[in-house]
């Protein structure tokens, strides 16, 4: 029995130590990515007033929720302009028209939309990323726990 204790706290411990460094990788590539994502629409600076309902004057798109909201109204301004994007272009046999100010007014309102809403969907998915790892670190730190029980029991049963 205690032969078999030894291989199998290595493993245990080769597990821990791996399951820390990994969720130590995922927490900081998903903090660094959101402080990036973060960082660009500060630096683009899309006023929060243009598209959110009482947001405070200066205050700039700069979270995942700010974004939505954002997405959510310039979405429903392009659907004005034409339900979808085949509506759009039954007006003009079925091509796209840059000169068309309409055409032209709906393309910047569907890009304007797809950044925010990749936005949305990039400061998400960093938070899943941070909290996997998190979760990896944790439980790291609960096989390191069994590891060093491993060890006990098999010091204590040496010295028996």
């Amino acid at each position: 029995m205690l032969s078999k204790l030894m291989p199998i706290s290595r493993v245990v411990m080769i597990i821990a130590v791996a399951a820390m460094v990994i969720g130590i990788v995922f927490v900081y590539q998903g903090v660094s990515k959101a402080n990036a994502i973060t960082g660009q629409m500060r630096e683009e600076a899309v006023p929060a007033s243009s598209f959110i309902e009482n947001a405070p004057a200066g205050d700039i798109i700069d979270t995942a929720a700010e974004a939505q909201k954002a997405a959510d109204t310039i979405k429903t301004h392009r659907q004005k302009i034409a339900p979808n994007y085949a509506a759009l272009l039954a007006d003009s046999g079925g091509r796209y028209d840059p000169t068309n100010p309409k055409h032209l007014s709906y393309t910047q309102a569907l890009n304007m939309e797809n950044y925010l809403y990749m936005g949305v969907f990039a400061l998400g998915f960093t938070q899943a990323v941070t909290v996997i790892g998190v979760f990896m670190i944790l439980m790291g730190l609960a096989l390191g726990a069994v590891w060093l029980a491993l060890r006990k029991k098999k010091t204590l049963a040496s010295t028996s």
